[in-house]
């Protein structure tokens, strides 16, 4: 029976490129979409930008772009990610899609027709410095639950529990370091904690084969309830207010969906854009309407998600789902990180990191790294580590090694002697051989529909084990030395290349590109696992050439190599208009003193700031942090006499007060010409001065 599958990964945010996380993400599903459609089933596999938030308002806004235009520029370099790994969506959108106002509205209406929507006022954090609101994921603090620090508003990415922004420990704003305020507003809640949600969620989550053992775990501390009653299903605030970019709640001027409501149902409205647009006619011959197609029971929805994601697409997204009247996915796949050498986190500038375009600019084969990554992945929450020896090593030994060697040690004899054309006749040995092969395409298929990917390509490789052994045993190189044994090295070369037809099959939902070019040089129809039942007999074949080369360990160097910091550029005098005009009584009122560095430290937790301990003559120091941390070392500034503003009033930040500003001279354009140069007065002035 033919299955109809929507399939879909997490959308990524709107503000950065593809990093190798993502990439993972989108190799495991794609892996498994490929794999649906060689047992000949109808797939829909859709991905789209999470274009909304204050963050990429925020971020266009320092652009000098409309958030729109932010987001379409960033949107116009995934095809070189995508097409590169041979990842190959039905479609892309966009989360700011006409489809996605339209269905967040009505999902959202659904709901509100359900009574599972509540308008409270809340205290929320604004930012005296902005003049704003403060968006979740710009307050940091220390987490109400575990106590870890610098955590953002929304949840731990320490211990995963979610909460609001006001639960935060000391927290202070992420754009200024200011303290936060507390102030007054209307907000929307999805009432999660609705007796009704609770039991549908206890039900849907502990369906048969729905969730992993290990998110069910992590699903039963979010419903338990401590001894004093803390804790279970809290009711989610979905509404932020203006200034934001997103979609605007109806009838609710200046009030807009949280990024979170939105963004899932960016998967349905990414489907109904392909839809609209004729793709699954042309693909499939589909002639029913997205929500003819979206409410077939025998539809089944799946989604790829990272694990740090779990809560919103176990609890939040099917509970909005059934409640506005809408069918739930049939499972949420959730997997790990990816790490580098046995755990440790990536990062660019120690060279620990795998920039995906970096990684195809050196020429390196992108079936490698989807090869290696399958050969880690399996169906539980794990994190992948890449470890480069080991990349190197499962490349060459599997790939090149055992895989590709079959093709290689065959096909030049069959093209030499035979005219490139294989042997209706395979033997006793050779037909024992392929019937082995054939024997496990039903473990092969069980293991890549369960996403068991590491356990399908050992079970792959240990028949290419077998097929090697073969060819060591008749030694086609021998054979064909010895007069009259054509017959003989004709059916060992056939056995051979019909071996290596049979691998390719089960290795193609990973290997989809190698896969292409064998049909080709098989002069075959392109592969599906139901051809592991035909044989090709007295077939012609192409004239072979390498399908692939060993990796480089010089590659691998190329590719951790820490980036080298660039050169520093010409300084361009001026570069900044001159402030508007003030008169004598505003400078007067700026009291510029001069101040002796007595210690200067560096910040924990900073990489920006320095602790100055001042001396402004006052028979008292002053503690002041200032960002020059990227400029100067502590010991280049002890004993020097410096500028301060010393009626500047005390500012509360994260790691202290500061209570004062040291000045410095800098170029309007940091990024073009960079340089920090603290001003440092003549010889002869002493503490306490004033500057005049």
């Amino acid at each position: 029976m033919t299955r109809q599958l929507f399939v879909t990964t997490a959308l990524p945010y709107a503000n950065g490129k593809f990093h190798i996380g993502h990439i993972m993400e989108y190799i495991q599903a794609d892996v498994w979409v490929r794999f649906q459609r060689m047992q000949g089933h109808q797939v829909h596999f859709v991905g789209a930008d999470d274009a909304h938030g204050a963050p990429i308002m925020i971020a266009a806004e320092k652009a000098g772009k409309t958030p729109q235009q932010f987001v379409a520029d960033i949107a116009a370099g995934r095809k070189e990610y995508l097409d590169g790994f041979h990842i190959g969506f039905d479609n892309w959108h966009s989360t700011d899609g006409i489809e996605n106002h339209e269905l967040a509205q009505a999902i959202y209406l659904g709901l509100r027709k359900n009574e599972l929507i509540d308008v409270r006022s809340i205290e929320q954090f604004y930012d005296p410095d902005k003049g704003m609101f403060l968006p979740d994921r710009f307050i940091k603090g220390e987490c109400p639950k575990c106590g870890a620090k610098d955590q953002y508003g929304d949840s731990c990415e320490s211990c995963g529990a979610v909460y609001t922004p006001t639960e935060l420990k000391n927290p202070y704003s992420a754009l200024s370091g200011a303290t936060p305020v507390l102030r007054s507003s209307d907000h929307y809640f999805f009432k999660l904690s609705d007796a009704r949600c609770a039991d549908f969620l206890q039900q849907w989550t502990h369906d048969a084969e729905r969730l992993q053992p290990e998110v069910l775990n992590k699903i039963k501390e979010w419903f338990t309830k401590d001894e004093n009653g803390q804790g279970g299903l809290g009711d989610w605030d979905i509404s932020r207010d203006a200034p934001y970019f997103g979609i605007e709640i109806p009838d609710a001027p200046g009030k807009y969906f949280y990024v979170w409501l939105d963004a899932p149902i960016g998967y349905l409205a990414s489907l109904k854009n392909y839809f609209d647009k004729g793709g699954p006619r042309a693909k499939y011959g589909e002639t029913r309407s997205y929500d003819e197609f979206i409410a077939d029971p025998a539809v089944e929805q799946y989604h790829f998600i990272g694990k740090d994601i779990t809560y919103f697409h176990t609890l939040f997204w099917p509970a909005m789902l059934h409640f506005s009247g809408r069918k739930t996915p049939n499972n949420v796949f959730v997997h790990g990180f990816i790490t580098v050498n046995g755990g440790e986190k990536m990062s660019k500038s120690r060279g620990t990191g795998i920039d995906p375009l970096k990684y195809l600019s050196l020429g390196m084969n992108p079936e490698w790294l989807r090869y290696y990554i399958a050969a880690k992945l399996n169906s539980h929450v794990e994190d992948v580590d890449f470890n480069p020896d080991d990349f190197i090593a499962r490349v060459n030994s599997d790939l090149v090694g055992k895989y590709i060697n079959i093709a290689s040690r065959a096909a030049g004899f069959i093209a030499r002697r035979f005219g490139g054309r294989l042997s209706g006749d395979l033997g006793v040995e050779g037909r024992t051989l392929l019937d082995t092969l054939r024997a496990h395409r039903d473990a092969v298929t069980q293991l890549y529909e369960s996403r068991e990917y590491g356990k399908a390509l050992r079970e792959i490789m240990a028949l290419a084990d077998r097929v090697n052994e073969y060819v060591d045993a008749n030694k086609p190189w021998e054979i064909a030395k010895q007069a009259g044994q054509d017959a003989v090295l004709q059916d060992v070369c056939s056995v051979c290349i019909e071996a290596f037809r049979l691998l390719t099959i089960y290795l193609k939902p990973v290997l989809p590109a190698l896969a292409a070019q064998v049909e080709a040089f098989l002069q075959i129809e392109p592969l599906d696992f139901k051809a592991a039942d035909r044989a090709l007999g007295a077939h012609a074949i192409g004239n072979y050439q390498h399908l692939m080369q060993r990796v480089d360990p010089k590659l691998l160097e190329a590719l951790f190599e820490a980036p080298s910091a660039p050169e520093p550029e010409k300084v361009i005098p001026g570069g900044e208009d001159i402030a508007p005009e003030i008169k004598i009584d505003d400078f007067a009122k700026v009291d510029l003193r001069i101040a002796r560095i007595v210690k200067a430290e560096a910040v924990e937790g900073s990489t920006k700031l320095l602790r100055l301990t001042l001396d402004a003559g006052e028979g008292r120091m002053r503690n002041v942090f200032s960002g020059i941390a990227s400029a100067y070392q502590p010991t280049d500034l002890e004993g020097k006499l410096t500028v301060m503003v010393a009626n500047l009033a005390p500012r509360k930040m994260k790691f202290g007060l500061s209570e004062g500003m040291v000045l410095a001279a800098s170029h309007a354009d940091e990024k073009a010409n960079p340089g920090i140069f603290v001003l440092e007065p003549f010889p002869g002035a002493q503490p306490g001065m004033r500057v005049r």
